[in-house]
């Protein structure tokens, strides 16, 4: 638990005092504020490995992260260095070989992914499923989980940059392009308003000027983020310059992390991100 203790430091004895969700200290008859920051995502010594022929491969090793209330998370690194199982593992595709994890204080290392799903987590595909036969309003109001106004269906397009009256009626069939659908999928998070949003490389699959409008509808969720998270796996410098927070995995274990101005700069000046991370992690290990 982070900690924050407003008022001045002393050596004298001091009484803990809560009062509804502040916590106090009192120091001579005197009241001084601590804000008490609680960790959204918590995941303790996580491990996941699978079996070959010959041995356990472990693809998560014994992985500590905990991701704050209202924060842009970035996670980067290598191919193959377990970002996408890692998203799995939190949205509950994959079940963990060993460890923890813990939404808003509550163990749901247990749970699968429709429990999951139901206490706040969204998980976006690198790849989207198209629904034939099923409707762009339709695909809104079934993950909103409620009665959804047309109204609301086009506040939600409006706010990924489509135009709602073009897409309403539309089918999520192979007339979209992987833009078009990575931005419907990204307005059905939004309909359900979940607390922690994943998005597994979104710009996976896509064309430049979709990938252009995808900056743009992340930085708009970045502005206007509250009372909850999101979590995205990316190698794109233009998303990782998005971030509150960059988390880079090698091998299974967090190699980097912390604050986007202290991480971004070791994962720049190369050829690209993925190669930093790499240069960086085999520098540590040797």
């Amino acid at each position: 638990m982070y900690e924050e203790e407003a008022g001045k430091r002393t050596d004298m004895k001091k009484n803990i005092v809560k009062i509804g969700k502040m916590v106090y200290t009192s120091m001579c008859g005197c009241l001084s504020k601590r804000y008490r920051r609680r960790h959204m995502l918590t995941l303790e010594n996580l491990s996941f490995g699978v079996q070959d022929e010959k041995s356990q491969k472990e693809i998560i090793r014994n992985l500590n992260l905990t991701i704050e209330s209202n924060k842009f998370v970035v996670v980067t690194g290598p191919n193959g260095g377990g970002k996408s199982t890692l998203a799995k593992l939190i949205a509950g595709i994959e079940k963990p070989t060993g460890g923890r994890i813990q939404l808003d204080g509550v163990d749901i290392t247990e749970k699968n992914i429709t429990e999951r799903a139901q206490s706040g987590i969204s998980y976006a595909f690198q790849q989207p499923v198209r629904f034939k036969g099923i409707e762009v309003f339709d695909l809104l109001r079934l993950a909103s989980g409620k009665q959804l106004t047309i109204t609301d269906a086009c506040q939600y397009l409006s706010e990924v940059g489509l135009c709602a009256k073009d897409y309403i009626k539309r089918e999520v069939n192979d007339s979209l392009s992987g833009g078009e659908l990575k931005r419907i999928e990204i307005a059905t998070v939004l309909a359900r308003g979940t607390k922690l949003s994943i998005f597994d490389e979104p710009e996976a699959g896509i064309d430049l000027w979709s990938f252009q409008n995808l900056i743009a509808v992340f930085e708009r969720m970045r502005h206007n983020i509250k009372n909850g998270s999101i979590l995205i796996i990316s190698h794109q410098e233009r998303i990782l310059d998005i971030a509150d927070e960059i988390v880079v995995i090698a091998n299974g274990q967090i190699s980097m992390q912390g604050p986007k101005d202290d991480i971004l700069p070791h994962l720049l000046g190369t050829a690209s991100a993925v190669d930093a991370c790499t240069k960086f992690y085999n520098k540590e290990e040797a």
